[in-house]
């Protein structure tokens, strides 16, 4: 059947990048709008096959433009439910990019699509063809669908009139895993999709740690595990409790060394500078180390400025993702900011000091009382001292860390005087494949350090006499 669509199908041109020269149009993504949803239906509520298109079609598209878009699939069948919604949405991830010259990035209402000129010019001129090809690869790939039918949406008033149901529907999904939590399970979900863009990377799901694209929580992933046991879905048996502050698990660790070809042997499920889960690429939302004030801020993909340390979403993501464990940097999913574990090993939301204001609204329920106004946003900083202004203002709980490293400071230069100079204090564990920042005034020694991990208690900063 594959030989009925203008272009190629197949699982290797995952991962296959379409840059902008190479681009015929750009559909959804950080400067349009758009979401996929996926919606269980009842049999005679489908229509099995029938595409439905809403707005322009390709062939009515300009070259090099930028379009809103929208995708929804209603699936039947006789063990269709609810709790597979989110595989199968997920899963369009998956088989939009076995398609030649389509390119699928990221999920839910962050979802990004480019389709290159070769494949126009091969005769992709209409999402019927493209729509029709995820249907039948959702039918032979995922044998619980009986029936499937398809909507596309290129109509701008009609995606916002449809966005408050969608992101409705994402919230009761992410709304089921409130009352479990790690400790009332055995076993854990691990999910490989996206691998073919990081190799090395090992998502594993627990009822405190939605999937890193938000996409996939731990019910979705006991689901998707039972209808389709040879899927990218898997349990993972949760074994001994290593330490439970850090979420550091005896299966998690054996999966984590057996999925990343030995890359990774430990994963640490709530921490954030030592072992840190690894980051793919479809992360909502990168976490990134501040030393000049011992905290951490978040960024997501709406946000299109620079963080206080100088750095676009853009810059901190390539550094972060790719399936990488870095100490300093993260990557999660937003619904992780919900969880009473969220990097509790590294003092959860007492850490963190910056966060981009439309973010902190949307968590800020979550965020507690007495910490969820000393978190600065772009409306309050600018840059690292403005930032560290507002902390002590504020009397953020960071500022009691540095009066504590200060005491130890003092205590130390009593003992050794020599040491006049003051001593920086840093996490365990830092990266040390951080963007270089520049540096002025010449001479001295240049070190680089790649894909390294040193492990220090305190570096003291010294003048030469």
């Amino acid at each position: 059947m594959a030989e009925d669509f203008p272009f190629e199908i197949s699982p290797m041109f995952e991962g296959e990048r379409i840059r902008k020269n190479d681009m015929y149009v750009e559909l959804s993504g950080p400067k349009s709008i758009g979401f996929e949803l996926v919606k269980a239906a009842e049999m005679d509520d489908v229509v099995d096959g029938k595409f439905n298109m809403i707005g322009p079609d390709i062939q009515d598209m300009e070259e090099g433009g930028r379009y809103p878009f929208a995708m929804i699939y209603k699936i039947a069948g006789e063990l269709v439910e609810e709790d597979l919604e989110s595989i199968v949405e997920r899963r369009n991830h998956d088989f939009q990019n076995y398609i030649q010259g389509l390119m699928h990035l990221n999920q839910r209402y962050d979802v990004w699509v480019r389709l290159s000129k070769e494949a126009v010019e091969k005769g992709v001129t209409s999402f019927e063809s493209i729509a029709q090809a995820i249907m039948m690869l959702f039918k032979n790939e995922l044998p619980f669908i009986e029936k499937v039918e398809a909507t596309y949406i290129t109509d701008k008033d009609e995606i916002e009139k449809l966005m408050d149901e969608a992101k409705a529907k994402y919230k009761a999904r992410d709304d089921r895993t409130r009352n479990l939590h790690d400790e009332d399970v055995d076993t854990f979900y691990g999910c490989t999709l996206c691998q073919s863009f990081a190799p090395s990377n090992v998502c594993v799901i627990t009822p405190d740690r939605i999937s890193l694209c938000g996409a996939i929580n731990w019910f979705d992933g006991r689901a998707a595990a039972k209808v389709d046991p040879e899927g990218p879905q898997f349990p993972i048996p949760k074994g001994d409790v290593i330490d439970a502050e850090s979420g550091e698990y005896t299966g998690v660790n054996e999966t984590a060394k057996s999925l990343s070809s030995g890359e990774y042997d430990r994963i640490k499920l709530h921490s954030f500078f030592e072992y840190p889960h690894t980051s793919c690429g479809c992360f909502e939302v990168v976490g990134f180390y501040i030393p000049e004030v011992d905290g951490i801020g978040w960024v997501d993909r709406d946000f299109n400025e620079s963080a206080p340390n100088g750095l676009p979403f853009s810059t901190m993501a390539g550094q972060t993702g790719g399936g990488k464990q870095i100490s300093g940097f993260l990557g999660v999913g937003i619904n992780y900011f919900r969880s009473p574990k969220f990097i509790q090993s590294d003092g959860g939301w007492e850490r963190v000091v910056w966060m981009p204001k439309h973010l902190k609204d949307r968590v800020y329920d979550d965020i507690p009382d007495d910490i969820a106004d000393k978190i600065a946003t772009e409306e309050d900083v600018s840059d690292l001292e403005t930032l560290r202004n507002f902390l002590e203002e504020k009397n953020h709980p960071i500022v009691n860390r540095w009066e504590k490293e200060e005491e130890e400071e003092a205590a130390e230069e009593k003992e050794t005087p020599q040491q006049a100079a003051p001593a920086m204090q840093m996490p365990a564990s830092m990266p040390m494949n951080m963007p270089a920042m520049p540096t002025s005034g010449s001479g001295g020694v240049k070190v680089i350090l790649k894909n390294a991990k040193v492990s220090v208690d305190k570096i003291i900063i010294k003048k030469n006499e």
